[in-house]
């Protein structure tokens, strides 16, 4: 061990004693003042200084032998076994274009890094069994958030220094680190680009299902757009009687409308990008294949994991907002 390791205990914290040792010896691997082979102080030594209990101690020690970070010898003690570190990423679901994100985290992370995934599904009660009992477990956060007022008191009980959101930032403070998209402005301007193309058309209707997640910001930025180059549009929240119009524009938030289309398309002899238009939101690896092409407006899933990989191994703060851009193809 370089330094004497020295533990900051704040009697008057909410986090418990155990885990501010824990912390302690975490952020000393990562910061490289104790290297794998260094001694840990002893439990007895521990309690002694900092006037703490031999169960707090032990407890401490225990939770970090199992992680794999440390091991012990008889009559030696503790040592530092292990700096592999465990991260936590967690996801709303695990779509297509989320895949993209998740491999191209994984593939920029450094091959000490071990990442878990959990999936909350949009539901609050399972985002807070998820962060609640994993606290204190992983050396980083990343996490994806949704619209829900408790989203923001969970995350209170993580430093900031570990803690990630993407993709949308929403019930966040000024001070959390972040990588996300921009679902307003950014969605206004991607939409200006297809301007031209928007034209061929005689209205534009954007499909916003009531089932959806997708940030509802993004209407009054659709109507915005309308409104300022006089496109006549609609916003249509009802899909189960859904039925295709000829000389329409359609922008779907939904993949699942996405194989409705296709299928009134052929059912009523309609040509995507001639009869009828179709821009779909977020990238997937399969739509530039769809029958000649689906254009989309979207993010850069992959810079967005990438980015996320970069706030595991760089100590920094980090507050990105990833381009959202149009890519046209032929169904528009």
């Amino acid at each position: 061990m370089k330094n004497k390791l020295i533990f900051n205990i704040d009697i008057n914290s909410d986090i418990p004693k155990y885990q501010q040792l824990i912390n302690t010896i975490n952020d000393a691997l990562a910061n490289n003042t104790m290297l794998v082979g260094d001694m840990l102080p002893s439990v007895n030594s521990i309690c002694k200084e900092y006037k703490l209990s031999r169960d707090t101690v032990f407890k401490s020690y225990t939770i970090l032998k199992e992680q794999g970070v440390i091991d012990s010898v008889p009559n030696k003690g503790y040592y530092v076994a292990n700096v592999t570190r465990k991260v936590l990423l967690v996801l709303d679901t695990f779509k297509a274009y989320k895949e993209v994100l998740y491999h191209s985290f994984i593939n920029n992370l450094p091959d000490n890094v071990i990442t878990d995934v959990q999936f909350h599904h949009y539901n609050i009660e399972n985002f807070k069994t998820i962060l609640n009992n994993s606290k204190g477990k992983y050396y980083k956060y990343v996490v994806m958030g949704f619209d829900n007022e408790a989203i923001s008191s969970v995350l209170d009980g993580f430093r900031n220094e570990k803690l990630l959101l993407i993709d949308w930032n929403i019930h966040s403070k000024a001070s959390n680190n972040y990588v996300c998209q921009n679902f307003g402005d950014a969605f206004f301007n991607a939409l200006k680009d297809a301007r031209e193309s928007f034209k061929k058309y005689k209205e534009i209707h954007f499909v916003y299902p009531k089932f959806t997640f997708h940030p509802v910001e993004a209407i009054s930025h659709f109507e915005r757009y309308c409104n300022d180059f006089q496109f006549k549009y609609k916003v249509v929240t009802d899909v189960k009687n859904f039925n295709i119009e000829k000389h329409i524009a359609y922008i779907s938030v939904s993949d699942r409308f996405l194989g409705t289309f296709l299928e009134q398309c052929r059912s009523n002899d309609l040509e995507p990008g001639v009869d009828v238009g179709f821009l779909s939101y977020n990238e997937t690896p399969m739509k530039k294949f769809i029958y000649k092409g689906i254009s989309v407006i979207s993010t850069n899933f992959e810079a967005l994991g990438q980015k996320a990989a970069e706030f595991i191994y760089k100590d920094e703060p980090m507050q990105i907002y990833i381009p959202t851009n149009l890519t046209l193809r032929e169904s528009l």
